[in-house]
Order: structure tokens, then sequence, then C-alpha cells
């Protein structure tokens, strides 16, 4: 069962999970007003758990039996909290400005998005090596961690496992350009090291269940505070033994934050992301003769001409476009809500308008 950092003693300060000056400064007037600094540690419906500099306490979340929005509190905000008072606990008053959100598109397929963690610095994206390689999946984490504007860094999980890591190593570079990608193994301790030499700041573990996130962040803290499964025999899937996210400091600096596994990775608006995940591709594609051009039989496309040449895989642009086309949908979606919201106030305006005249001719 995983053990909540609730009711226990907290031995750390605020700074332990991420507050500096510049934090400092952008809460002055917050401060001002008598409220107090805190970083969510975790967010459930209707209250969420908060580190102060006084411990961890309960908060109270106002007006949360509606739909989770992107503007939920989440893991990982700071936030101003009204002090508890003899009638009432700690209430949360207001959330900072996401600086770095990591969001994918929510699992109903809504034209919102679902923010997964907030103020983040590195994404851990880990692939795990006792299976097969699934690039596709990979990409999209990748776009994800992109477009939050953290730095991804790509971990090859259970080494011990695979009979060749490093040409997996060297395969996924091919599929993380210009991003570390690192090999390690929980069981040996091979690459513990180099990865808690380039983390840095509030660092979230990314990956399906199964890919050993839990694992690696447990060598990560020095101790088993985060439970661990193994994969199911029969269809070698991980169980998902991460129920929520959570923030712990790590020992040499830093805050770990560990997800639940992710069955499904939708875009939402993560064009940036997309860009840098094939920047190879999107590098290519200035060389092309059409400026529009879908790299697909447009005469001069120099994309796809590297694929005939074997510079690029056809996999890889095939992965290109499908996210692409992805993007652009759920894009899209956002848009129509966005008119729809629109269009909605316009009606409420007008409905209150006639009411009002109405009301006027009946006094004449």
């Amino acid at each position: 069962m995983h053990q909540s950092t609730f009711g226990h003693a907290q031995p750390y300060s605020l700074t332990d999970y991420g507050w500096d000056e510049a934090s400092e400064h952008t809460f002055t007037p917050h401060r001002a007003a008598g409220l107090i600094p805190a970083r969510i540690v975790r967010a459930e419906r209707g209250s969420c758990e908060a580190v102060t500099d006084t411990g961890i306490l309960r908060a109270e979340i106002p007006d949360a039996a509606g739909q989770a929005s992107p503007s939920s509190p989440c893991t990982g905000d700071w936030a101003a909290l009204r002090p508890a008072t003899p009638r009432r606990g700690p209430v949360l008053h207001a959330l900072l400005e996401r600086r770095t959100p990591l969001v994918r598109s929510t699992a109903s397929r809504t034209s919102q998005g679902q923010v997964l963690a907030a103020n983040i610095d590195t994404v851990v994206v880990t692939v795990a090596l006792d299976t097969p390689l699934k690039h596709g999946r990979t990409e999209r984490m990748l776009a994800l961690a992109w477009e939050s504007g953290a730095q991804p860094v790509v971990v090859l999980t259970k080494a011990d496992q695979c009979a060749d890591a490093q040409r997996a190593a060297t395969e996924l570079s091919e599929v993380a350009p210009g991003i570390d990608v690192l090999i390690t193994s929980a069981a040996s301790g091979l690459g513990l090291d180099t990865l808690k030499a380039v983390l840095g700041g509030t660092v979230v573990l990314l990956g399906p269940s199964g890919a050993g996130k839990s694992t690696l962040g447990n060598q990560l803290l020095g101790e088993n505070r985060l439970a661990t499964a193994a994969v199911r025999d029969a269809d070698n899937k991980g169980r998902h033994t991460t129920a929520w996210r959570e923030l712990i400091p790590l020992p040499g600096g830093g805050v770990l934050l560990d997800t639940p596994g992710l069955r499904a990775i939708g875009l939402h608006d993560a064009q940036d992301g997309l860009e840098q995940t094939f920047a190879e591709i999107e590098h290519l594609a200035q060389d092309c003769r059409f400026r529009d051009c879908a790299h697909v039989r447009e005469p001069g496309c120099a994309v796809v001409a590297a694929v005939e040449t074997g510079e690029i895989t056809q996999r890889r642009l095939d992965s290109y476009r499908q996210l692409l086309r992805e993007n652009a949908y759920a894009a899209s979606r956002t848009d129509a809500r966005l008119r729809g919201d629109r269009e909605a106030a316009r009606k409420d305006i007008t409905r209150h308008l006639r009411a009002t005249y109405q009301f006027r001719e009946r006094q004449l």
C-alpha cells in the first residue's frame, strides 16, 4: 500500500521542495494579505495535502464539486493558503502561475487537457528493456515533456533483463535526438550515479505501468518509499502501484514526483513539443520545395528524399505525421469549445438584456 506523508513528521522546509527567492518575490502580495505559501504534494477531490514551513497539512479546495479542469490544483502547484481559524481549517485561496505544466489530453477525449504535474524541471521518460521497444509511445512522452518546458531525459530501465542494452540505447538515441539516453538497472545499480548527476530541480517520472518508475524512484530516494509490484505474467503488463502523484524531497537536493502509469498518452496542444521531438524532420522540411509540404508525394520534398536515402526511417516519418494530425484535431476541438463558450456567454448576455427590457416595459 502506498504510504502517505500526511500525519507524519515533516523534517523538511519549503526550500527543500523548491521554494526560492523568485517564488518569494511572486508571493509578496499574497503574504501581505495574510496568506501563507505552500506546495501541493497531493491533490484529491475537495482537499489537498500541501507542504508549508510548519509541516504538511490538509487544506480545503473550495468549489471542488464540479468537473476537474486544467485550472484545478495538481501536484507540484505553488499555492497561497488561508490559515486555519477556530471555525475552519486551512483553505486553498489561489494558485501561483505555473511555470512548466505537464499536460496530456483527457482520457474522455474532451477538448480540455489534464495537468499531470506542475512546475517541473526534469522529465524522466522511462523505457523498460524487458519488453519490446515501442518508439511511438516514447515519442508521445517526449512531445509531452518538451511541450512542458522541462528538460527530458530518456532512462532505460531493467538493463539486467536485456541481452543488448547498448544496442537499445543506440536505437532510442535516434528516436530522441539531442536528449541524454541512459542505461540503468535498479538490481545492479548500473547507471544510477550518472542519472543522479543529470537530474535537477523537480523531477517527474513518466512512463507506462511496469516500466520500473517506482523502483527507480526508490533508488533515487535511497529507501523503499514507493510501492512496487511485478508485471503480470499473462500479458507482461505492469500493475498500477502508484495510485496518485506525490512530491518527495531527494537526499541530494531536488524533489521527486512519481506518477501513475500512463496507458493513454494523448497530445494536447503540443505543437512545440512535436517540433522538438522530431527536430531532424523539422530541419529537413526547411529545404522542401513547397512551404506547406505534407511530406507524402510532393516533388522536391527533402523529407521524403531523406527516407529514400535512409537518413530517416519511414516509421519515424509516419509517426511524425500521425502525431501532427492528432495534435491538430485536439487543437480544433479546443478552438470549437472556446467558440462555444463565447457563444454561450453572448447568449447569456442577450437573455439578460431581453429580460431587463421586458421588466422595464411592464413598469411603464
